[in-house]
């Protein structure tokens, strides 16, 4: 009897050390992932997705994701290259590429990447100027991505885009751009309205040249004008007369009566 335990506890010391052997060698990769495998050490190569068999105590796998990775690159004190100071934050995207690099190239590529994001981000934007930080962000984005995307490279990372969020001002030049913007509607204002007075004494010259060449156009427009003034019942105006008019006026032909000459010389 004793026999008989002793064996069935040494048989169930052998199977228990296999289950732990087997589960130590099967190894899962999931589909976003890869998995770098080290043998005594030595890189051996990539293997995943699926099901994984490895060598229990002489290999090693570490597990890195191939998601893109969104990191928030917190507020940066900057000081743009007309000397304002601002701050400003922004969004990078990046993922691995290569994971063989990502494990054997950098420690702690995450943090490695996103440091050398924020020393980027504030390097770039020192080298800008205010107007150029608020109405050219595309450009800086791009200019942005692309130095942390080739110093990254030998990393296994790729960095897909760099998005700036905000740009915050102090108090006092918020309202200096304030005054500024105004003053520019102000100025468009004021050369519209010039250039709108200059279209109108150009068509006026125009209708002017007109009726000085036309013969009696002047004084057609002199009646409609008086018509006008009468409709308005204004009070006294001094109206300059054309000579033609005047000399109408003096004649006083229109002011008799067509029966008052033939009244004339019946008498």
């Amino acid at each position: 009897m004793f026999f008989l335990n002793e064996y069935f506890l040494t048989v169930s010391g052998i199977v228990f050390v296999l289950l732990a052997l087997l589960s130590m060698a099967i190894k899962i990769v999931l589909e976003y992932e890869r998995g770098v495998l080290f043998r005594l050490g030595r890189l051996v190569g990539i293997r995943g997705p699926g099901l994984v068999l490895i060598i229990p105590f002489i290999d090693r796998m570490e597990r890195v994701s191939l998601r893109t990775i969104v990191f928030d690159v917190p507020p940066q004190e900057v000081i743009t290259k007309d000397n304002v100071t601002c701050r400003v934050n922004a969004v990078l995207y990046y993922r691995a590429v290569s994971p063989d690099k990502v494990i054997v190239n950098v420690e702690k590529y995450h943090e490695a990447t996103q440091q050398y994001a924020q020393t980027t981000l504030r390097s770039v934007v020192g080298q800008a100027d205010l107007d150029e930080l608020l109405s050219q962000r595309e450009k800086l984005n791009k200019v942005i991505q692309q130095i942390v995307d080739e110093a990254t490279d030998p990393w296994g990372i790729k960095v897909t885009a760099v998005e700036i969020k905000d740009v915050i001002l102090p108090t006092e030049m918020q309202r200096a751009i304030a005054r500024q913007a105004e003053a520019e509607r102000n100025r468009r204002a004021v050369v519209i309205q010039a250039e709108g007075e200059a279209q109108a004494a150009v068509k006026l010259a125009e209708a002017t040249e007109i009726l000085m060449v036309q013969e009696g156009a002047m004084t057609l427009r002199m009646l409609r004008s008086l018509t006008e003034i009468a409709d308005a019942k204004s009070t006294t105006i001094l109206f300059p007369m054309p000579m033609e008019l005047r000399s109408l006026l003096g004649s006083g032909s229109f002011l008799k009566p067509e029966g008052g000459g033939r009244e004339k010389e019946q008498a």
